[in-house]
């Protein structure tokens, strides 16, 4: 059997990482391309390097977010089933990828960059990666990216649950209002670029109810047709 090609997205606070992480432990032989981390590690590295957000955003498709990737020495590493992101030849810190500051600046950036050359890169890594493994691709536009997944699932739940989600992944380190106009103006801005829209293969997946990641994650395998399932 050939090796399959999951896409999975989702909104803001929906839970799709902590589903892909339980999914790999599940589904024999697979492994998780987390573009999400890679796009963030990209902007992370301009930010860090004294870009500001709004000249970024500014330059619009003059901003060839490949060549930045390039430029700062992003690689992608495969470690414990998971692709892993080095800036510069140092392992990235996945708590500040994962910060507020970072998610917003992709979440401003990301719908007016030029991402055609870093599409290009993803769909040959997928192809690499799929001679050995079935893959899972967790980010943004991944259908776009891969036309060809084999599944592609979109995450969600309704907002007040994805708000108690991250508070309980913050540590309660943000407040609850802070919280929910992050996740609502991160929405508009996801919306606005494009990253929310379906394809014919799309299958919703709702985990408002769900009260654990294995439980998200049994929705997600309901429809995967795969024998060796665990």
């Amino acid at each position: 059997m050939a090796n399959l090609v999951i896409g999975i997205e989702g909104l803001v606070g929906a839970g799709k990482t902590s589903i892909c992480r339980d999914l790999i432990n599940r589904i024999p032989n697979t492994i998780l391309l987390n573009g999400g981390n890679l796009y963030r590690a990209i902007v992370f590295a301009m930010i860090q390097n004294g870009s500001k957000i709004e000249e970024l955003k500014s330059k619009g498709t003059n901003l060839d977010i490949k060549q930045m990737m390039d430029l700062f020495k992003i690689e992608i590493k495969i470690e414990n089933n998971e692709t892993i992101i080095y800036i510069n030849g140092i392992k990235a810190d996945e708590e500040k990828l994962q910060s507020k500051e970072a998610s917003m600046a992709v979440s401003t950036i990301g719908g007016s960059a030029n991402n055609k050359n870093l599409f290009v890169f993803a769909r040959d890594l997928i192809n690499n990666l799929k001679r050995n493994y079935n893959v899972i691709v967790s980010g943004r536009s991944v259908m776009k990216i891969y036309p060809d997944c084999n599944y592609h699932f979109f995450i969600v739940a309704d907002l007040e649950e994805r708000v108690q989600r991250k508070l309980k992944q913050y540590e309660n380190k943000e407040s609850y209002e802070e919280i929910k106009n992050n996740i609502i103006n991160r929405d508009e801005l996801q919306k606005k670029a494009g990253f929310y829209e379906y394809s014919p293969i799309t299958t919703e997946i709702d985990v408002t109810n769900c009260k654990s990641v294995e439980e998200s994650a049994d929705l997600v395998l309901k429809y995967i047709k795969l024998p060796e399932l665990v």
